[in-house]
């Protein structure tokens, strides 16, 4: 696909995605309509969910609907929507921009060497602490026994059983040294590793150091959870900063990298983000490279940080003096951006994930012990990768 069809482009867009929590796509979308008079672009929610969104635009796609011609895709969409056929090759697109953008975000479009989806913002997974209550944490062992010391210190992240739960455990499991799939797509979790951070998770609730609510609790939820001014700790993503800020808690928080397990290895988050996907049967492509390519310019990968405290694509903007007045931790997120680690990369993420967090969910409830849960685990991956 060339570049260059987005010249003079015009007609009507749609663009399908997730649920606009902060108004970055309303914002997009009317910030390309002003600079590009003769498309009309509308915005169109799929669920409520990551889990919700997936569903709703794989029924569009299997169904061939031309709904929708650009898809808000999740990173770890990629590989099952490319080997299905539903999304266009925007190999040149991409190419085209990708100087400007961080590497770890292009790599999440690529699946059998072509490009298949932009990256329009990323992600890593942030600790905000109360500055007067909890200290800054150096391990995720120190941060649940400062959680654990006193009432209103405790954490609260996202446990409910869905892709949030699959992200919570994989972080404490990478900065472990655990893996769930190594690079040649052979199943590691069957590990002491596994075993070591389950464990630790699941006595985290029972101590009381994480509130037994986050096994009902998604990433709005945990916000609005810390903003009771009841809980020391919260694990949410950086958009989390700029609503935090217009609530009575402006200023007594601190914004800290994830941290390292033990001290023995480093911390690590979990390479999130969003991609948009021009879809297969898309009625107006020409349309749709116009918004990718104004939504992942310089320009705008700015405001992306400064309006709405996404994580931008573009590297640009972190070192931006305008950024920096708006999001001061931007440094420390792009450290944590360019340390993030993937999920496991395959065309059957979806149940692998799935097989992660209703295992890790069964132990942190206490319907079944680590080492069941773990074989489960195990076991269910390989019959996913077993499926395709």
């Amino acid at each position: 696909m060339d570049p260059a069809i987005a010249n003079g482009a015009s007609g009507a867009l749609s663009i399908c995605g997730g649920r606009d929590s902060v108004g970055l796509y309303k914002g997009t979308v009317e910030a390309f309509m002003k600079a590009n008079p003769g498309i009309t672009a509308k915005y169109t929610v799929l669920g409520a969910t990551t889990d919700e969104s997936r569903t709703q635009a794989v029924q569009r796609l299997q169904a061939k609907s031309s709904e929708c011609d650009l898809y808000l895709t999740d990173v770890t969409w990629t590989p099952e929507f490319a080997s299905q056929g539903w999304l266009q090759d925007v190999t040149k697109v991409t190419d085209a921009v990708k100087g400007t953008l961080i590497p770890s975000t292009v790599a999440t479009t690529r699946y059998k060497d072509k490009s298949w989806a932009t990256p329009f913002y990323t992600n890593a997974g942030l600790i905000y602490y109360a500055k007067d209550k909890v200290a800054k944490p150096e391990t995720w062992q120190q941060l649940y026994a400062e959680a654990a010391k006193a009432p209103g210190n405790g954490l609260v992240y996202q446990a409910k059983q869905y892709e949030g739960l699959t992200v919570n455990f994989l972080e404490l499991l990478y900065s472990a040294g655990g893996e769930v799939i190594d690079d040649q797509g052979n199943v590691k979790v069957d590990s002491p590793e596994t075993r070591k951070v389950l464990d630790f998770m699941a006595e985290g609730i029972k101590n009381g150091s994480a509130d037994r609510g986050v096994l009902t609790y998604e990433e709005n939820a945990t916000r609005l959870a810390y903003e009771s001014g009841k809980f020391g700790y919260q694990r949410n993503w950086p958009n989390v900063y700029g609503q935090l800020n217009a609530t009575p808690l402006k200023g007594t928080f601190g914004v800290a990298p994830l941290p390292s397990f033990d001290g023995s290895s480093k911390g690590s988050g979990v390479l999130g983000g969003w991609n948009l996907a021009i879809s297969a049967f898309s009625s107006n492509t020409a349309a749709a490279v116009a918004f990718i390519n104004f939504e992942s310019s310089p320009e705008w990968q700015k405001h992306v940080a400064m309006d709405y405290s996404q994580a931008p694509a573009g590297e640009a903007a972190y070192s931006d003096p305008d950024v920096l007045a708006k999001m001061p931790f931007a440094q420390e997120l792009l450290v944590s951006v360019k340390g993030a680690k993937p999920r496991p990369v395959s065309p059957v993420y979806a149940q692998i994930s799935e097989a992660i967090n209703k295992n890790v969910y069964s132990v942190l409830a206490g319907t079944a012990g680590t080492e069941d849960a773990v074989k489960k685990m195990a076991d269910q991956i390989k019959s996913a990768q077993a499926s395709f």
